[in-house]
């Protein structure tokens, strides 16, 4: 089901809200048929019943909490975010779990562990030269001992109040709260999940396509209702899953200059720059259902950090039937427009409110935002009596 407007709006302003204890005593075990009507698998209008545009939780609410951790994608939900994110990665042991990277110094606490010292190394992760520790050097136990903490604290310092609250939860951990949630709620929570470095973690012989299907299939996430979007910046990655599960899809998509890194490994000489043109369209809508560009493919920024003209992007998705989902949205200065920042103090808001209504009204079907609250007060004034084209 769809939460109306008029409800969501009660949880504006609820930033300060708890965001919740750990994962301790959750159900094990696949969803129960109540619970895929509720809160985990199916239901007959897939991605279309969510609210349009839609707010996404970026790695939770982690404008206001650690990232990927229990308490910010419950805060998240408590927010407005209609599709919370999880970006996976393997540890040593082939269990996914939920960080951005899997390079961990900047997430945990794994610098205080003096027991893992000596794992601290130099690896190469898609071309590019990476020091400290990785989840593909710790078995889960090990990793269960660290806790998580603020990544940018020189921007987000309040938020590490909250560092070493939770631990670094596996994927399957949030399946099962996810269901919880969605009981608890009375509407199915939505799930937007990452493979990351996908052709990297493959070479290591931890492929994360194939466990991310079998944990699909076991919660009643995999057909095409399923209350889950499957993204990635590498689309062999998606094309694999798409010969999974049903599950809808998103083609992640970075600066126009840049080739994914399976193109890389595959001397494919196209860039993103070419991905988005109708041809490059048209060939992702042949195993996708939407694409996640950077922000700037869609509104190009100029030398001096303020937006151009907008490209022809979303009507050329639209065109191919594709939704569009894309990254991110920020209240930080720092993170903002030119002509939207406020003062000089990076760390301080800007008219973030403004800048997301300038995004919304490119006609893009989602957003991924660190801050659900603001994505979803500058939404709604776009929600009454709008549908986008490609429905």
């Amino acid at each position: 089901m769809t939460q109306g407007g008029a409800a969501r709006r009660t949880v504006l302003g609820a930033a300060v809200l708890a965001a919740g204890t750990g994962i301790t005593g959750l159900t094990a075990g696949p969803a129960s048929a109540a619970g895929d009507a509720q809160g985990g698998g199916h239901g007959d209008g897939g991605h279309r019943d969510l609210p349009y545009p839609t707010v996404i939780g970026h790695r939770g609410a982690s404008g206001y909490r650690p990232e990927h951790t229990i308490g910010s994608y419950r805060l998240a939900l408590d927010l407005g975010a209609d599709v919370v994110e999880q970006d996976l990665v393997p540890t040593k042991d082939g269990r996914l779990v939920c960080r951005h990277e899997n390079e961990i110094g900047g997430t945990t606490d794994v610098a205080e562990h003096p027991e893992f010292a000596s794992r601290r190394t130099t690896k190469s992760v898609d071309g590019v030269s990476v020091t400290g520790w990785f989840t593909e050097d710790f078995t889960l136990a090990e990793l269960k001992t660290l806790r998580a903490k603020e990544r940018i604290p020189a921007v987000r310092q309040r938020n590490t109040l909250y560092d070493g609250q939770w631990a670094v939860p596996t994927f399957e951990e949030v399946l099962r709260w996810a269901d919880q949630e969605g009981r608890r709620r009375g509407r199915r929570v939505w799930l937007h999940v990452e493979t990351k470095h996908p052709s990297y973690f493959r070479s290591l012989g931890l492929g994360l396509e194939e466990p991310l299907a079998k944990l699909l299939r076991r919660y009643g996430r995999d057909g095409r209702g399923a209350a889950v979007f499957l993204q990635s910046f590498e689309p062999s990655s998606i094309q694999r899953l798409s010969r999974l599960v049903s599950a809808p899809r998103v083609v992640l998509l970075s600066a126009a200059g840049t080739r994914p890194w399976d193109f890389e490994l595959a001397k494919d000489p196209r860039t993103v720059a070419d991905l988005v043109k109708p041809e490059g369209l048209k060939w992702i809508a042949g195993f996708a259902q939407g694409i996640g560009p950077t922000m700037d493919l869609i509104l190009p920024r100029d030398a001096d950090g303020r937006l151009g003209a907008p490209t022809t992007l979303v009507k050329d998705a639209h065109a191919r039937g594709l939704l569009l989902h894309p990254y991110t949205a920020r209240n930080e200065n720092s993170f903002l427009p030119a002509e939207y920042r406020k003062g000089t103090d990076p760390a301080a808001y800007g008219d973030a409110l403004a800048a997301f209504r300038t995004y919304f009204e490119q006609g893009i079907d989602g957003i991924f935002t660190d801050n659900p609250d603001t994505g979803l007060l500058a939404a709604e004034a776009f929600r009454p009596g709008r549908r986008p084209v490609n429905r």
